[in-house]
């Protein structure tokens, strides 16, 4: 009867005729994941991704690996398909703006209250207090998992334009601009005359070279990430709103996931969360001199008059938040409206 060749019968005979055969080991992941995000991938928050993922991997000794994706992989719908993706449990992880989360979960909107914020650190201190953990109950109803330190930064918004600067809200009447889904920020664009216009954030640069709209409205570092420095004149300095990713799970894969794992992969996102959030900082304080040295022409306004139209806007999404939300909201920055 002829002797199967197994691992040890092979190895067995090597070792007798005095050769060495050298055998890798590598083992396969128990859990294999895919995170999108909505970012180009030279962003900071794509590379913090991609650190956060194999930091995990290593960790937990190769029982964790994730593909991360850039752009939403490409798709078509943008972040409104990869939101429904994740709630169905095709992708495992996914970072999105509370505006765009606000569709399914419509408090989450609260993280894009138009003038809310003072700056991004004071939007961190916001996301990841009670009011970030009400968020998180709010949404593990609809299906995510929400971490409890789960806001990469993306910055304070500004108004981008092609053909005049924005110095008070007259300004804006009739143009079209690019904005993100999400019903606050319409509403806040069209309470300053705006026409709002929601494209993917790779479709911006298009949007605005071929004249579909006149204006966008993001943090500077989307100005170099997606080379929209290339089709715009002029970035007025609203800070009109914070953005940010908030990093999310599939919430049946989530528990589905030992304690360790979690453990581990809890740990990491909030160190490159917070990671993140000090290089995104520097990237877009670092910005406007060199994009100015590259040609386009700052501006900075008065938020007075912007805020004075934005009273309908506050007493509207007040009463859609919720009383608990806004309460929550109003102890981290203050009384609004």
């Amino acid at each position: 009867m002829k002797t199967p060749w197994t691992r040890r019968t092979l190895l067995t005979g090597a070792v007798a005729a005095g050769t060495t055969i050298m055998v890798k080991s590598a083992r396969a992941a128990d859990y294999k994941f895919v995170q999108y995000h909505n970012q180009a991938a030279i962003s900071a928050l794509h590379m913090n991704l991609v650190a956060m993922w194999e930091a995990i991997r290593l960790e937990t000794n190769g029982r964790v690996e994730a593909t991360v994706l850039a752009e939403n992989n490409k798709l078509a719908a943008g972040d409104t398909a990869a939101l429904k993706m994740l709630i169905a449990g095709e992708i495992q992880f996914f970072t999105l703006m509370g505006g765009i989360i606000g569709t399914v979960v419509p408090m989450a909107e609260v993280q894009q209250v138009p003038f809310a914020f003072k700056s991004a650190a004071e939007a961190h201190k916001a996301i990841d207090s009670p009011l970030g953990a009400y968020m998180g109950e709010e949404m593990a109803a609809k299906g995510m998992h929400l971490f409890p330190v789960a806001g990469f930064d993306n910055g304070m918004r500004q108004v981008t334009t092609v053909v005049r600067p924005v110095n008070r809200p007259e300004d804006l009447a009739g143009v079209k601009i690019r904005v993100p889904p999400g019903q606050m920020i319409f509403d806040t664009f069209e309470a300053f005359g705006a026409e709002p216009v929601t494209t993917s954030a790779n479709l911006i640069y298009d949007s605005l070279k071929t004249g579909k709209v006149g204006a966008q409205e993001n943090p500077l570092a989307i100005l170099e990430n997606f080379k929209i420095y290339e089709v715009v004149k002029y970035v007025s300095m609203t800070n009109h709103m914070w953005s940010g990713f908030n990093q999310m799970a599939h919430l049946a894969t989530w528990q589905g996931l030992p304690g360790d794992v979690k453990d581990a992969i809890t740990r990491n996102v909030t160190k490159y969360v917070r990671q993140q959030r000090i290089d995104q900082g520097s990237i877009n304080a670092g910005l406007r001199d060199k994009l100015t040295a590259g040609g386009l022409v700052f501006n900075e306004i008065d938020q007075a008059p912007f805020r004075a139209r934005l009273a309908k806007v506050y007493a509207t999404w007040k009463d859609k938040l919720g009383s608990k939300c806004w309460t929550l909201l109003e102890a981290e920055v203050g009384k609004l409206g």
